[in-house]
């Protein structure tokens, strides 16, 4: 009686009274502050029967539940930033020597979350597929839940608590200090999940597995655009750099000094000319892509005089409501994910570029320079970070600019550039230095159909895997 007294005079705002037993219920951590105690947080259908994720589901399993491994077998490591909204990105390969203590263990057709802000807010999760050997090692940062109860299949788990209610559910439950929080395990051990018929599951479970399919197709055609150009190059697609290096004459006088990696530069070679002192700019492997470069059939020339460099600033008006990327939102193959949405007075001050379709970005700093990603139609018009240089050409598509500066070749080349202490950056005159070459116009368009067809597939499993969560939603809200 009281609740309702005072949320009709407080209309505005959300109220709950509950008695100190209510609150101490099921609350290990004793929080009282009201986000767990939301309304929204409280809602269950009651034309369905429930079951804990705890009695259905193993969750964040020890390493001992691995069966079958030795030390020397070779298993998939993944970080966090390995984790997409609903796929696994990259993996890394390594020895299970190599992870004997301090991770998250996990076997095929395990569910991965993120516990941690801002990851969950991002929707970092994934079904473990394709692993080496089937055995992964991981960040201690994602949950793991391993469905062992025959009425739920793990596809139908996953997208239930994929779904955008559950992860606000999850955020109003963490639990730590302000940017550390984590959501804790005992908020899954006692989370709900509806028992739905095996024939909606099975739906569901088709949906999710062709959302997974679509994407690895995607991959392959990403692969077979940069197998496209490496050739187009005179390169092994398997080993690019190293059939780069391998094809390079040098002197002879010189081929006993770039065997131990040894660069002479005068100073007015050096210094004089290029302002940089520091050894690593004057590597022997950087000028052997340089030269590699200005081999090419088809010719080169300088960054500048092929690629226009997009770098006025761009001021968000304060009311106004933006789309941002940052570095977090950008994939392994170029695609971009979930950019946040703010008003302008929210944004970071870093948030100054402008981007149109068409554009390439690439990340300028150290360490994350292979973050580049194309501009499709769909993020016309957002911001990104200063961070990231925003780059199109006349001479190349922006399809062949991506590939290019994220294949192996490019990639180790850029490392040459870089400058700074704590912030180790590439700043706009280094750029303008780099060699590019002018690659046939017939083999920019065939590498541009593969990158489209990718992005189109991509483009199809997430809507697959999005129309999978609002059949779930749908049911669960008695819509269907």
């Amino acid at each position: 009686m009281l609740n309702q007294t005072l949320q009709e005079k407080y209309p505005h705002l959300e109220i709950s009274i509950l008695k100190l037993s209510e609150v101490q219920k099921d609350n290990e951590s004793f929080r009282i502050d009201s986000e767990p105690f939301k309304k929204s947080n409280l809602y269950i259908n009651t034309n369905f029967s429930y079951e804990k994720l705890s009695n259905i589901a193993l969750i964040n399993p020890s390493k001992s539940e691995i069966n079958n491994y030795s030390k020397n077998t070779f298993v998939t490591f993944l970080s966090m930033q390995d984790l997409g909204s609903g796929f696994i990105h990259h993996r890394e390969q390594g020895l299970i020597v190599e992870f004997e203590n301090g991770y998250t263990y996990f076997v095929e057709n395990d569910i991965l979350i993120a516990k941690i802000t801002p990851c969950m807010e991002h929707g970092k999760c994934a079904i473990a597929t394709d692993l080496y050997n089937g055995i992964g090692f991981g960040s201690t940062e994602f949950n793991v839940f391993r469905i062992r109860d025959s009425r739920f299949l793990t596809e139908f788990v996953f997208c239930y608590l994929n779904r955008d209610s559950i992860r606000r559910i999850a955020a109003d439950n963490m639990v730590g200090t302000s940017g550390r929080q984590r959501v804790p395990t005992s908020f899954y051990e006692k989370l709900l999940i509806p028992i739905f018929p095996m024939e909606f599951q099975k739906e569901i479970e088709k949906m999710v597995k062709d959302s997974h399919k679509a994407l690895e197709e995607s991959k392959e055609l990403y692969k077979k655009a940069e197998e496209m150009l490496y050739l187009e190059l005179g390169l092994d697609p398997k080993n690019p750099l190293q059939s780069l290096l391998n094809s390079v004459n040098r002197p002879q006088d010189l081929t006993k000094e770039s065997i131990l990696n040894v660069s002479i530069r005068t100073l007015k070679e050096s210094f004089l000319k290029t302002g940089r002192l520091d050894s690593e700019y004057y590597q022997v492997k950087y000028e052997d892509i340089e030269n590699f470069i200005k081999s090419y059939s088809n010719g080169y020339d300088s960054f500048s005089n092929i690629i226009n460099n997009k770098d006025t600033n761009f001021i968000p008006k304060s009311n106004e409501n933006y789309k941002y990327i940052e570095l977090a939102n950008i994939g392994n193959n170029g695609n971009i994910s979930e950019p946040m949405s703010d008003l302008g007075k929210n944004l970071p001050t870093r948030a100054r570029r402008i981007v149109s379709n068409g554009d390439v970005i690439i990340s300028s700093i150290e360490g994350s320079l292979s973050s580049c990603a194309l501009i499709t139609q769909e993020f016309d018009k957002h911001l990104v970070s200063t961070g990231f240089f925003v780059l199109n050409s006349k001479l190349l598509n922006s399809e062949t600019l991506l590939v290019m500066f994220k294949s192996q070749i490019f990639q180790e080349y850029l490392k040459k550039f870089p400058s700074g202490t704590i912030l180790c950056a590439i700043n706009k005159e280094e750029l303008s230095k780099i060699f590019i070459p002018k690659i046939d116009p017939i083999t920019q368009e065939k590498i541009a159909k593969y990158i489209q067809e990718s992005f189109n597939l991509r483009k199809k499993s997430k809507q697959l895997l999005d129309n999978a969560k609002i059949k779930v939603e749908e049911q669960i809200q008695g819509k269907v």
